[in-house]
């Protein structure tokens, strides 16, 4: 281990790689055969457990989990990639689960690979590189972002789903395990299906346990009805949407979703 001056309340264990120039916060636990990059920031109460690799321009937040043979900040698959400084940042009380690799940005997509906090990235996921990844989402294992793509917060993401590159994954979404995904996914949407990704309308248990009033809910489900059971096309129903008097914020958001989509979206 290389020396450096640390807090007495963090613990480095002696066969650990921490350089000199890594930034360390109080009250961190870097466990064995962990390697810690020059240009690495850990936060507060950051544990790092056995055999992971933190390298690159790397911002890692206030008491993350980073469980052991995880690897995060080092360069992406872009065969474009040639060695710019780019990051990684990761949010507060995120849990990083075993095996899981994050890539840092690339310049031509913002340069920057970010992923929020209270996040749950279970064993073998990919987040490949400029991905952006909201607070409160879930990635089961197994799921793989390719580059560019964006979740949004509270977002559930189900075991061994591939996403393509571009896609975004709405709020307060939950996708089955093993869809495939090549267009966006609606906000407070429930879609499945491995072979033809469908939305199957609204995501009712998530948003329950997320505390969202009788009255959104409601208003959500409605506009879902439009969308996906009438005979409207996309346009159609958008238009009868923010023609009604007050559809409300969360209808606003959807509407919002849809109309910036450039993949179009799955219903």
């Amino acid at each position: 281990m290389q020396s450096q001056p640390t807090p007495s309340s963090t613990e480095i264990h002696p066969s650990a790689i921490v350089s000199t120039s890594a930034q360390i916060g109080a009250g961190c636990y870097i466990g064995p055969y962990v390697t810690i990059g020059a240009d690495v920031t850990l936060g507060c109460g950051v544990r790092v457990d056995s055999h992971c690799v933190v390298d690159g321009q790397t911002r890692i937040g206030d008491e993350t989990h980073v469980y052991p043979f995880v690897s995060i900040g080092l360069p992406p698959q872009d065969l474009k990639f040639a060695g710019e400084e780019t990051e990684t940042e990761i949010g507060c009380r995120s849990r990083i689960r075993e095996f899981v690799t994050i890539h840092r940005g690339t310049p031509g997509g913002g340069g920057v690979t970010r992923i929020g906090s209270h996040s749950l990235i279970m064993a073998y996921v990919h987040i490949a590189h400029d991905c952006s990844i909201g607070s409160h989402v879930i990635m089961a294992n197994a799921a793989t972002l390719a580059g560019h793509v964006t979740v949004e917060d509270y977002a559930c993401v189900g075991a061994l789903c591939p996403v393509h590159q571009f896609v975004r994954v709405g709020a307060h979404s939950y996708i089955g395990g093993g869809t495939t995904l090549t267009r966006d996914v609606l906000p407070f949407s429930k879609t499945s299906d491995a072979r033809d990704a469908r939305a199957y309308g609204m995501n009712s248990v998530g948003l329950e346990r997320r505390g969202f009033s009788k009255d959104r809910i409601a208003k959500i489900h409605h506009a879902y009805r439009i969308l996906l059971n009438s005979k409207l096309n996309t346009s159609q129903a958008l238009e009868r949407l923010k023609s009604e008097r007050d559809p409300g914020e969360d209808v606003d958001q959807l509407i919002r979703f849809i109309e910036n989509s450039e993949r179009g979206v799955i219903k």
